[in-house]
């Protein structure tokens, strides 16, 4: 199986119900789990023009999931069954 890295893109500040509809999508794709992520405070962006800090709202990338799918088409589906706030993001980990 191939690892599929999931950037959830929307923060709100999570209400019970937010919680609740993720510990179920959690539950939900238990087996597939490679690491449960964590979310994300705000952040900073590092170019060579310089440093800023990035606002940690609707547009942030708010945390991560890495799955195991036998497929891109497979972990969309997967990542279409989530709670997001905004979006999900998919990259295919690469072997190296």
């Amino acid at each position: 199986m191939k690892k599929f890295v999931f950037l959830s893109v929307g923060y709100q500040t999570p209400t019970k119900e937010i919680g609740d509809a993720w510990m179920k999508w959690f539950a939900s794709i238990k087996d597939r789990i490679v690491d449960g992520g964590s979310p994300f405070g705000p952040g900073m962006e590092i170019t060579k023009d310089g440093v800023r800090q990035l606002p940690h709202d609707r547009a942030a990338i708010a945390g991560y999931t890495i799955i195991k799918a036998e497929s891109m088409e497979e972990a969309v589906k997967i990542a279409k069954s989530c709670p997001i706030i905004t979006g999900m993001r998919v990259y295919e980990a690469m072997s190296m």
